[in-house]
């Protein structure tokens, strides 16, 4: 019995030898424009005299979309998340920059990160004395020389511990 109504075929399918057809002629055509494209470079390889004389004396090239920074590349994880630590932690309080590597060593980061973090912040060491002698004197009195010989004992250097108390008191 015969489907009264067959069910259509798609054109590419409707005669049985054009595809292997339309395969040659694809080949025929498409190698030979692909021998081209890649003998191409070839042809360009030995720049002609001329050519080498502009290639020397050409402006650079502006690289302005493929630029990146260096210091972001070479960082890893676990330094971009000391910094960014480190960062809370000077938000919170003041530090020296030992007091800060230890409580970054304290959280559990490498030596090298936590001071690869401290030393890649802008910290002025200075201010951060002044800000931990004014926290201290907000809770507890010290004499001039105590309170040097307290920032001594966090860690900041005798410099800048006076330079702290001076500011505080």
């Amino acid at each position: 019995m015969t489907e009264p109504f067959p069910t259509p075929q798609p054109s590419y399918l409707s005669a049985v030898g054009s595809p292997k057809k339309q395969k040659t002629w694809v080949w025929l055509v498409s190698a030979p424009v692909l021998a081209l494209v890649l003998a191409a470079p070839a042809w360009n390889s030995a720049p002609a005299a001329a050519d080498v004389a502009q290639l020397n004396i050409a402006a650079p090239v502006s690289t302005l979309a493929v630029e990146f920074s260096p210091a972001k590349q070479d960082i890893t994880a676990s330094q971009r998340n000391a910094i960014r630590s480190a960062r809370q932690y000077l938000d919170y309080s003041a530090f020296s920059r030992g007091g800060l590597i230890h409580q970054l060593e304290y959280e559990g980061f490498s030596t090298a990160d936590a001071t690869f973090a401290v030393d890649s912040l802008n910290v002025n060491w200075n201010e951060q004395a002044a800000k931990s002698a004014k926290q201290y004197l907000e809770y507890t009195s010290f004499s001039r020389s105590g309170l040097i010989n307290q920032l001594v004992y966090e860690g900041f250097t005798r410099a800048q511990a006076e330079y702290g108390v001076n500011a505080a008191y």
